[in-house]
């Protein structure tokens, strides 16, 4: 418990301070997490082997996710350019597929192209959360939503949790654990609206809509969180990877954070940004 409560908590700083600091610095770490935890997912299902760690297929995938943050970098966020990149990755993995065809499998083609988007592409919307016009305060709340989410649900569902959530699944998440993982994030939340009242340009009570755009994020992390297990569950592994002591790999301690980024970015586009 202390190795993970440390390695946490240095994982944390560093990237509250990315975040913090926004721009290029932001872009260059979420590319490396992203490349990371991208080969951490393709050996965790099976479309590179151990002794393999890269072919045209992957290749492509990873050049893509390289292309897509550079892009970040010099151009900004502009989603027009980034659905650009995302759609041409599609287009090029499936040209690799055709043209070499029958070297690669259907599936080793889907999951490849699913471990762009779910990780890449669902990482960089941290930073076009950060891009927003607010995005410097509405930033923490992807964070908040997520890693408050995870605590305050572990607690909860030890000192209520009666209710199995998914009892095939994940046999220790209770309904009482989600719906304290939701509450009390959407309580913080609404702690930190009221401070950051008067810096934020909202058409709601800034209260309000800090509280439920973390509640939302916070529903929608453990969903992240289900899904990651899921994934494991099926191709029978305990964690992504080693290289964080305590946790596993990258994904298994951002696999909430990957959902929790593009829900915080709509909805603040929404409550926030566009004034409603």
């Amino acid at each position: 418990m202390k190795t993970r409560v440390l390695s946490g908590a240095v994982i944390a700083v560093a990237m509250l301070a990315f975040a913090w600091i926004g721009g290029a610095f932001l872009c260059a770490l979420l590319m490396v997490v992203s490349l990371i935890g991208m080969n951490e997912f393709y050996h965790a299902v099976g479309v590179l082997s151990k002794d393999r760690k890269i072919d045209l297929l992957t290749g492509v995938s990873y050049a893509g996710a390289v292309v897509y943050y550079v892009l970040m970098i010099f151009a900004g966020a502009r989603l027009f350019i980034l659905i650009f990149v995302a759609v041409a990755v599609l287009l090029v993995i499936l040209s690799v597929y055709v043209f070499t065809f029958p070297k690669y499998r259907a599936q080793s083609v889907v999951f490849t192209f699913y471990g762009f988007f779910y990780v890449a592409v669902m990482l960089s919307f941290i930073f076009l959360t950060r891009e927003l016009e607010d995005g410097i305060f509405l930033v923490w709340l992807i964070f908040m939503s997520s890693w408050f989410c995870d605590v305050f649900a572990y607690f909860t569902g030890m000192l209520l949790g009666k209710h199995r959530l998914a009892p095939v699944l994940s046999p220790k998440k209770s309904v009482e654990g989600a719906v304290g993982g939701i509450i009390i994030p959407a309580i913080c939340g609404g702690v930190y609206g009221y401070f950051a009242d008067g810096y934020v340009n909202c058409g709601i009570p800034t209260v309000a809509a800090f509280a439920l755009i973390t509640a939302i994020g916070a529903a929608v992390s453990q969903i992240g969180d289900l899904s990651a297990s899921a994934v494991k569950r099926n191709f029978e592994i305990k964690d992504y990877g080693s290289l964080i002591p305590g946790h596993g790999g990258i994904l298994d301690r951002f696999d909430s954070v990957i959902f929790t980024a593009p829900m915080i970015y709509f909805t603040a586009v929404l409550f926030v940004s566009s004034g409603l």
